[in-house]
């Protein structure tokens, strides 16, 4: 059993049914699915490029991300419909768990400078985006192997109603937010 989960079952959920006075425990918001992305613009020239972004995805989650293509041509980026220029990957049940416990314990620490992460960054439904500008963050990432640094956008969507218990249900899990 994940240390996330089980947090979540005896610590989070009886805390946040206190806080907001659901009548079943069934009503506590959850997080359904972690989605991370990585746009590789420079795709578009190398093609190499994709290859090493699908391969870092990959160590950091421990799973194969989907390659995304362009939906419409952009002239002025030399763009062509239906060009490869991203991967994602969409994390449920354990994997999630575990990505988002190291992402809180292991990985945001590292970030140079680092304050906290934003508290605006809700989207009004409860998920959360934020964004990483490299992906050295990550301990399985080999400093060595890494030929260009690239960011990446990390989604959690919960089930929550409101942003404010969505960032209840985040804090409770760790989240870093700034003061």
């Amino acid at each position: 059993m994940n240390r996330l989960k089980e947090k979540y079952q005896k610590e989070v959920t009886p805390s946040l049914v206190e806080k907001f006075n659901y009548s079943s425990v069934m009503q506590t918001p959850k997080l359904e699915k972690i989605v991370i992305n990585m746009g590789v613009g420079d795709a578009v020239q190398n093609a190499k490029a994709l290859d090493t972004a699908v391969e870092e995805l990959t160590q950091i989650t421990g799973q194969k991300p989907v390659v995304t293509r362009a939906k419409k041509s952009i002239a002025g980026f030399r763009l062509r419909e239906g060009m490869p220029i991203g991967c994602k990957v969409t994390l449920r049940g354990e994997r999630m768990y575990e990505f988002l416990d190291k992402l809180v314990s292991v990985s945001l620490p590292r970030v140079r400078d680092f304050r906290g992460v934003s508290k605006k960054a809700f989207d009004g439904r409860g998920n959360y985006t934020l964004g990483v500008k490299e992906q050295l963050i990550f301990p399985e990432i080999d400093y060595d192997q890494v030929n260009k640094v690239r960011g990446m956008d990390i989604v959690i969507v919960t089930t929550a109603n409101t942003d404010e218990e969505a960032r209840e249900l985040l804090t409770q899990f760790g989240m870093p937010f700034k003061k």
